[in-house]
């Protein structure tokens, strides 16, 4: 069947495309506001999207009534946010912060989560996350009425260290992570489960048509 995405509701689309396009990595938002209030958020609409310069992309969703939400208005008033990785260990901590909360409401201590201090952004790093990524604004588009896609580079990262296999090559143990994802529906997660392995052939100059 195919479906107009012109012709139908953003709640439709929204519908057709997170239950096709999964599964889709969290990346858990801290934030400050300018007169310091602290903000976390979840957000799956987040992907890496270069490395020269190692840049990463938010894509931000504003409230029903067209109000930017405290992450959105925090990135776009300073500038800085970090970018929190999420094991299955802060699963329903992750979800806590999902919450509706009003504006101003410090999700990390509603949420109960220890922070670390970022090394070159104010933001604090969630400190059990097994990776985090300081960020600084690159770009921002409005790309709707109800939508904000940002661009942040990528200043530091900060990996723990129980999945650091090889420092000098960068080498991570990305499988002890841990790492869960967002898949099709709402409230449903995935887990960083059983891996497909396939090398890139080479181009095969006896091929024709």
């Amino acid at each position: 069947m195919r479906f107009d995405m012109r012709a139908l509701p953003p709640a439709a689309r929204y519908k057709i495309m997170t239950s096709a396009i999964t599964p889709r990595p969290i990346a858990w938002v801290t934030t400050l506001s300018a007169e310091g209030v602290r903000n976390a958020a979840p957000f799956s609409f987040f992907n890496m999207v270069g490395d020269d310069p190692p840049l990463v992309a938010l894509g931000l969703m504003h409230r029903p009534d067209g109000r930017l939400k405290d992450t959105t208005a925090n990135i776009l008033e300073t500038g800085e946010f970090t970018v929190n990785l999420v094991s299955e260990d802060d699963a329903e901590r992750m979800n806590r912060c999902s919450a509706d909360a009003p504006p101003g409401v410090d999700e990390l201590a509603y949420a109960g989560i220890e922070t670390a201090p970022a090394s070159l952004i104010r933001p604090p790093l969630i400190a059990s996350a097994p990776v985090s990524f300081e960020c600084r604004r690159h770009t921002v588009l409005e790309t709707g009425p109800r939508q904000t896609l940002v661009l942040g580079e990528v200043l530091a990262a900060h990996v723990a260290d129980r999945f650091i296999l090889d420092a000098a090559s960068h080498y991570l143990d990305t499988p002890a992570m841990k790492l869960i994802g967002r898949t099709h529906g709402r409230g449903w997660y995935v887990r960083n489960g059983e891996t497909l392995q396939m090398d890139r052939p080479p181009y095969d100059p006896d091929w024709r048509p």
